[in-house]
């Protein structure tokens, strides 16, 4: 610092700050500025102990008013700002950054202003180094801070020239509400998953009425610790008499639990109108509000959803609370986000017996479709990957074995489903009914056609197969290899292996499945059906085929080979 002061006389004032120190009696050398922004740039570069300028220059008065108005800004923000020095020091922080540090911050590191988690300082402060390296890009850092806030940082380095040690702009935004709701977004989408997970035991053994009482001891489980609601109320719509019947009721009296509401915007209160438009319905004061009908004791708001599947209303979901206004427009995104779970997993149990047994199955048969190869590849590449791990890594086998033993309970969930909802004859236009003869019978099918392999579970499944399939040769020896089967069917023209190499190792590694070819050309070069009828080859399906043959085929498996 100078051992005279120095003042910055702006513009015209020149006169005025030497009158006004000679008679103060004061000593100090004038540094000049003939305009606002040389002024700026002077304070920049030199040490200025005060500003002198004249009030009546229409240029000060400009500079003076941008400056109010910066400052003003600066404390508007929503968002943090503070100056950061290359020691990591606050030298300047607007009021918001200000209120989220413990006492001034000015002078203290930023992590420490901060209150920041111990463990996080050394990735902040290696954040603040490589933006103080990377000019002119920002850096974005995360950090957990004291009160259980989480600030969203980015970090910008504002070296100059003229400046030995660059500085860093710091910008600040706080994310903790933002976090808390991914987070439990993310909690209400695993309670959804785990609504109805059952393993294929569980599956074997709990009648469906079981599964609902799983079902809706899950619904309340969540809705209590995720949700936070005591009071709870789940119909579902009958679309043939409109009626909404209660599935699950907690904390309602006995007169609004044993209610007859029918899906109508009219007369039937928020439930009704909910299950008639589809549209989530708010009630803040349950005293004022025409549609509301008494529900749970000294209620005084509600929120009530829809419960859609695939754009249809199955039913209704109604939550209510003793304080006035106590649902906002977060607690509605979370309950449509969970209602959707809820519908989800009621379609997968079919508890919403409000069709048709045929369509129902119809409806079985389309997700069996629609799942039933994906699930297929993830059952062969595990395999194949159990293969190599068998004999060397008894704990990473045991985790793979269990990704196939989930695998193959998606089917038979998916299947189970379609055999407690069938008809117990078959339905008109349904031409395959089940065969008990086929009834739990294991087939592998062979085939490169995706085709083949779809209307292989698409047949074979109404009929009651368990079946499994494989695009190639070497998928499917790694899958007899590891898994029984009762009989396997395969392509002779696979893309790796040829047709009766396949058909004699299939019957080592199967010996007690039957083994059946299958060719979709008159013409057989390498002879391998006639090589394999020498091995013992009992049936060939020439592609393409029809049902009774295949059907002949397993029901011949069964008996034996």
């Amino acid at each position: 610092m100078p051992e005279r002061p120095r003042f910055l006389v702006l513009g015209d004032a020149g006169l005025t700050a030497t009158d006004w120190l000679r008679r103060c009696g004061l000593e100090a050398d004038l540094v000049r500025a003939e305009s606002w922004d040389v002024g700026l740039d002077r304070l920049d570069h030199q040490y200025i102990d005060a500003i002198v300028a004249n009030p009546a220059d229409p240029a000060v008065l400009r500079g003076l008013r941008a400056l109010v108005q910066a400052q003003h800004i600066l404390a508007a923000l929503p968002d943090g700002v503070a100056v950061v020095d290359a020691d990591f020091r606050i030298r300047w922080a607007n009021p918001v950054f200000e209120a989220w540090c413990e006492g001034s911050p000015l002078g203290r590191c930023i992590h420490d202003a901060l209150g920041a988690a111990t463990d996080c300082v050394d990735s902040l402060r290696s954040s603040m180094r490589s933006a103080l390296e990377a000019t002119p890009q920002t850096v974005a850092a995360r950090l957990p801070c004291g009160n259980e806030r989480v600030l969203e940082l980015h970090l910008t380095s504002i070296s100059e020239p003229d400046i030995d040690k660059p500085c860093l702009l710091a910008l600040a935004r706080d994310v903790t509400a933002t976090l808390r709701q991914q987070q439990k977004l993310d909690a209400l989408h695993k309670a959804g998953r785990e609504l109805a997970a059952l393993s294929s035991d569980q599956l074997a053994e709990m009648s469906v009425a079981e599964r609902i009482e799983l079902l809706k001891l899950n619904i309340r489980r969540f809705t209590r610790d995720l949700l936070h609601y005591e009071v709870i109320e789940i119909r579902l719509l009958d679309p043939r008499t409109a009626r909404l019947e209660a599935l699950m009721q907690e904390g309602m009296t006995p007169m609004a639990a044993n209610r007859v509401l029918l899906a109508s915007p009219e007369g039937q209160g928020v439930t009704g109108r909910v299950a008639a438009t589809g549209k989530s319905y708010l009630c803040s004061d349950t005293t004022t509000d025409p549609l509301y009908l008494s529900g749970s004791p000294g209620a005084h708001s509600s929120l009530t959803v829809p419960l859609i599947y695939q754009d249809k209303v199955i039913g209704t979901f109604n939550v209510e609370s003793p304080k006035l206004h106590a649902f906002g427009p977060t607690d509605l995104q979370f309950a449509e986000i969970f209602c959707h779970e809820i519908a989800a997993a009621l379609h997968t149990l079919e508890l919403l017996q409000v069709e048709k047994c045929t369509t129902a199955s119809q409806s079985v048969e389309a997700i069996s479709r629609e799942v039933a190869l994906p699930v297929d590849d993830i059952l062969a590449a595990a395999t194949s990957i159990l293969e190599r791990y068998i004999g060397h890594d008894a704990e990473m086998a045991d985790k793979i074995r269990k990704i196939i033993v989930g695998a193959r309970a998606i089917k038979q969930s998916i299947q189970k489903v379609g055999e407690d909802i069938a008809p117990p004859r078959p339905s008109i236009g349904v031409k395959e009914a089940m065969l008990p003869a086929l009834k739990g019978l294991r087939v592998l099918v062979a085939d490169n056609d995706d085709r083949v392999r779809r209307s292989a579970h698409g047949l074979l499944g109404r009929w009651g197969c368990i079946v499994e399939t494989a695009r190639d040769g070497q998928e499917a020896l790694t899958m007899a290899r590891l898994g029984p089967y009762d009989a396997i069917l395969a392509d002779i023209r696979l893309p790796d292996i040829s047709g009766y190499e396949v058909y004699s190792r299939l019957r080592e590694a199967q010996p007690q499945a039957r083994v059946v070819l299958m060719t979709g050309y008159g013409y057989d070069p390498t002879h391998a059906l006639v090589k394999a009828r020498q091995d013992g080859l009992r049936f060939v399906l020439f592609k393409p085929f029809r049902v009774d043959q295949l059907r002949d085929a397993l029901a011949d498996s069964e008996r034996g080979a």
